[in-house]
């Protein structure tokens, strides 16, 4: 083993655990503001639409908790609750969450999730990923034509990435080692 490189075992991953109060709160702050930040102050604050919070807390709380299960469930719950507070169809996002709940916890093992650049990229990934299973549901089973607009989403993952930085940072004072 050369100097300086340490290997860590699967076995040696901290998994964390949080207060039922704290996954609560923040996915009522990230809904609420998610619905109400884009049409405050009379719609000047519109260029916020581009940030999805609740898919900001969902991919926390998986890679945190490290576990496939709770990464789906956590996922789909809130996925379901920002489809009731939306205008769109009921499901669409439940159905994206999970699969990004799911793969996130999945990934969580594998790569260090605590460096903010790696949470940069894991964000921006899934945001694209919540993207494109959005899409295909949209088309696929609700039937509804829509424009893809692929360079808007793109700049859209990096801004996410940039704020899951500070949002990771402010979620991570509330972890408990399990």
């Amino acid at each position: 083993m050369s100097a300086g490189v340490i290997y860590t075992s699967r076995a040696e991953v901290v998994i964390h655990r949080f207060a039922p109060t704290v996954l609560v709160l923040a996915t009522i702050v990230a809904l609420f503001l998610q619905g109400f930040l884009p049409v405050a102050f009379g719609g000047r604050l519109h260029f916020l639409g581009i940030f999805d919070l609740p898919l900001l807390v969902t991919v926390f709380f998986a890679l945190a908790r490290r576990n496939p299960v709770t990464g789906t469930i956590t996922g789909c719950v809130i996925g379901l609750m920002q489809d009731a507070l939306s205008a769109g169809y009921i499901g669409l996002f439940g159905m994206a969450k999970t699969v990004v709940g799911y793969t996130a916890s999945s990934l969580a093992g594998k790569i260090d999730v605590e460096n903010p650049g790696s949470r940069l990229l894991l964000v921006s990934g899934f945001y694209l990923l919540q993207r494109v299973v959005y899409l295909v549901v949209e088309r696929g089973l609700v039937r509804d034509q829509v424009s893809v607009e692929w360079l808007h989403s793109l700049g859209a993952a990096f801004a996410n990435g940039l704020l899951a930085i500070a949002v990771f940072s402010l979620l991570d004072r509330f972890k408990r080692r399990s």
